[in-house]
């Protein structure tokens, strides 16, 4: 029984070692794919979340604006008379009548 118990052991301590190890395999690979990460995410030029928040108030200021003039325009043409403020379509050259011909 002495022997069994022996190999038991040694058994044991053959796993541990070989669980051990592929612990600190597992530790080493995780830090190398973290690094792989940062790099490819610092080559991407992402932008930060304040610099994104910053440029999306401003495009929502400038859609605002933009929505507030085009109400003012269409209040000025229709104060103005509707058609004030559209050009008249130019005559085309090749409608000449018979008689500016002569």
């Amino acid at each position: 029984m002495q022997i069994d118990n022996r190999f038991l052991d040694d058994m044991a301590r053959v796993t541990s070692g070989a669980l051990g190890l592929m612990a600190r395999v597992k530790d080493e690979v995780a830090v190398l794919v973290r690094q792989q990460f940062d790099n490819l995410l610092g080559n991407m030029e992402l932008v930060s979340r304040e610099e994104f928040e910053a440029v999306k108030a401003m495009a929502a200021k400038a859609r605002a604006e933009q929505e507030a003039l085009a109400a003012r325009l269409a209040a000025l043409e229709e104060r103005l008379g509707g058609d004030a403020g559209k050009a008249k379509p130019a005559r085309p050259a090749s409608h000449r009548t018979a008689s500016s011909e002569s």
